[in-house]
């Protein structure tokens, strides 16, 4: 993840992606009781993002954690793009929770922002949001500390698989749900069908680092039933601006 933080000169301060905690220019003052805004553009070319959740939470709260298996509430977003689960469970713990921002789903290169977001005592900041189409692929920021220091703070998302769903990125027709093999929907439209599958097991099942769909050109078999003109991605995948005012 690259952070640049804006305060009249720029500066790039550059950690590995899902740190817990940012260098000492930053982490010496985290915030408390921080009104934010937080602007999140999707930087793909074909892929969108279901309703998003963003979350300002404590130390103690991860809404994902790479390389640990993910809870059922997050499975439920990344499989379905539910949020329910993940908001209920972060709400009882004291996180206050922006819940999509967007309206619906969000867009490639389109952009939505959650203004005068008061993150009360809370001092992390995460942001997920399944990714369309995929099996159980989303867009995750996992606890950023949040710095006390007015000023404007850019950082770049990465996309990350689940583990809990085979990537055989078959079934574009709303029958992925969570605990259903398949791909939800292609908002787009413009996928294909009777794909034989692109993978029958899945090796890594813990969160990772998503390969990025494989998908094919052949829009009535083939083993894929997304188009790879369409629906591949390099990370990252989505770009937020956070304003701590």
């Amino acid at each position: 993840m690259t952070i640049t933080k804006s305060k009249g000169i720029n500066m790039k301060i550059n950690t590995l992606i899902n740190v817990s905690v940012l260098p000492l220019v930053l982490a010496s003052t985290l915030s408390s009781a921080q009104s934010l805004n937080v602007e999140i553009s999707n930087l793909t070319q074909g892929m969108y993002f279901t309703p998003l959740l963003v979350s300002a939470h404590d130390s103690n709260q991860h809404l994902f954690q790479t390389g640990s298996a993910a809870s059922t509430a997050l499975t439920a977003m990344a499989e379905g793009g539910d949020l329910s689960a993940l908001v209920m469970a972060t709400e009882a713990l004291g996180a206050i929770n922006s819940e999509n921002p967007a309206g619906g789903l969000l867009g490639p290169s389109s952009t939505t922002m959650v203004a005068d977001f008061d993150t009360g005592t809370n001092s992390y900041l995460s942001i997920t949001g399944m990714m369309l189409p995929t099996n159980d692929g989303f867009v995750g920021l996992d606890a950023w500390p949040i710095p006390a220091e007015v000023g404007i703070y850019t950082l770049f998302l990465n996309a990350y698989d689940a583990g809990s769903e085979v990537n055989d990125e078959r079934v574009v027709d709303g029958s992925g749900a969570a605990g259903m093999l398949g791909i939800p929907a292609n908002p787009g439209g413009n996928g294909g069908t009777s794909g034989t599958g692109v993978a029958v097991t899945e090796p890594n099942t813990n969160i990772h680092i998503h390969r990025g769909n494989i998908g094919d050109t052949d829009t009535t078999g083939g083993h894929s039933d997304v188009d790879s003109r369409i629906h591949r991605w390099l990370n990252p995948v989505a770009k937020v601006v956070v304003t701590v005012k």
